[in-house]
């Protein structure tokens, strides 16, 4: 996994820089490199964490 997705944890909010058009995710797992998130308009998606740095969404 990338250092960056180092810091993602189950329940945080993310983005895929990519993929703006999916809206904000929720993680559902991580295991490994592999980085479960629900999104809002695609749905449950399995993102390889060791090619693609999620982009945390703080909430407010």
């Amino acid at each position: 996994m990338l250092d960056e997705n180092a810091i993602l944890e189950p329940g945080m909010i993310v983005r895929h820089p990519g993929a703006p058009d999916w809206g904000t995710g929720q993680i559902q797992s991580i295991i490994g490199t592999r980085i479960t998130v629900n999104f809002e308009e695609v749905g449950k998606l399995v993102i390889d964490g060791a090619r693609v740095v999620l982009v945390p969404i703080p909430l407010d």
